[in-house]
């Protein structure tokens, strides 16, 4: 689990996710953000598509950035050409492996792999490109077939070799008994491209990780097709908070980067999301809010600034004195015992006929009103 290296598809995969379009603005100040916080390989979005896709391209090759810029292409010359048309100086080869792939795409001729797959990698190599082949459906393709096809994209010149698990049907142990196969007979690195369809995809990514897989693919927020991708912030805080890996990204910035994709998406976040979600370092529970007061990791992983966020303590059904009182001196408000539990039972009343928490305003209010009705100062 050392020299771990991300390539972030938010620009690719993610776009793809059904009802999604960036604008070129958008995806450029994407690519400049993920750039500056030390993300070190953007795949940038297909150049294949023309338009203003590849003007979005061009323009992001055009800024000079740290990171490096992939294009994910079909194993088509033309796809190729359309990538150097962009300025890429790299290129991903994507290739069907799986029967159910090869009978749709190429109409069951195996055949048909092989030549294309040697006929586009050549053309890219001849034209000084670092070429990246992905397995298309890997997961579910016959292993001694998939081994075969990485080697001969080894044998051909890639630099490196995609499993993709593409509709997300792995779990990790399997996970890692097949990316460990390809392990011990490539010498190439080995990235990972997992799909969410059973909430494992960071759990697979990671899995592949330990078996010796040296890359993964990942979209900020978890973006992309069906129920999405291996989450960039999972990846990056797992690495770094459950295996010491840290790859001198600016995790501070995570928050800030996901809510950047959230706007250009039109896309909100379940609030209980891993690390980027409202409610990760929210505290409502009278026993839970009470042990954070007295110590945060007594319920938090790792601290909110970490990945730029804050702590919040929620009043509501579920919240104890504890909690309120605190809650009021930062307003500069003390309650006597008598006091509190008579605005904590109006609280906890008002909370479940709306059925939610209050907000501070809200709780202001109450606080008011039984001051008036019961003589609290």
């Amino acid at each position: 689990m050392t020299n771990i290296h991300i390539n972030d598809t938010t620009l690719r995969d993610g776009e793809q996710a059904a009802g999604i379009v960036f604008s070129a603005a958008e995806k450029i100040a994407i690519a400049s953000m993920m750039d500056s916080m030390g993300i070190p390989e953007l795949e940038v979005g297909i150049p294949a598509m023309g338009g203003s896709e590849a003007q979005a391209i061009t323009t992001i090759v055009q800024k000079g950035l740290k990171a490096k810029l992939l294009g994910w292409n079909r194993a088509v010359r033309s796809d190729i050409e359309a990538s150097i048309a962009c300025g890429l100086k790299r290129v991903h080869i994507s290739v069907p492996v799986s029967e159910i792939q090869i009978k749709a795409k190429f109409k069951g001729k195996t055949n048909l792999v092989w030549q294309r797959l040697k006929d586009s990698l050549n053309f890219a190599l001849d034209q000084d490109l670092f070429v990246s082949v992905g397995a298309e459906d890997a997961s579910r393709a016959d292993e001694s077939f998939l081994l075969e096809v990485a080697q001969f994209a080894q044998s051909l010149g890639a630099s490196r070799f995609r499993f993709c698990d593409t509709v997300g049907i792995l779990e990790p142990l399997t996970t890692a008994q097949k990316v460990g196969k390809l392990v011990e007979c490539l010498k190439i690195p080995i990235e990972m491209h997992t799909h969410n369809d059973f909430g494992l995809a960071t759990a697979n990514a990671l899995a592949g990780l330990q078996a010796g897989a040296t890359a993964v693919n990942t979209t900020v927020n978890g973006l992309g097709e069906r129920a999405g991708n291996a989450a960039l912030e999972e990846m990056i805080m797992a690495l770094k908070r459950l295996y010491q890996v840290d790859l001198a990204i600016e995790t501070s910035r995570l928050r800030e980067l996901s809510q950047q994709v959230i706007a250009a998406s039109g896309i909100a976040l379940p609030p209980w999301k891993a690390i980027v979600g409202d409610n990760v370092f929210a505290h409502e529970s009278g026993i839970h809010a009470h042990g954070v007061l007295e110590n945060p990791q007594t319920y938090e992983p790792f601290s909110p600034d970490e990945v730029g966020w804050k702590r919040r303590l929620v009043v509501g059904k579920h919240s104890g004195r504890h909690l309120l009182t605190n809650v009021l001196s930062q307003h500069g408000i003390r309650l006597n015992h008598e006091e509190s539990q008579v605005v904590l039972d109006s609280v906890r009343h008002l909370s479940v006929q709306m059925k939610r928490s209050l907000t501070v305003e809200e709780l202001l209010y109450v606080v008011s009103n039984r001051s008036m009705s019961h003589g609290i100062v």
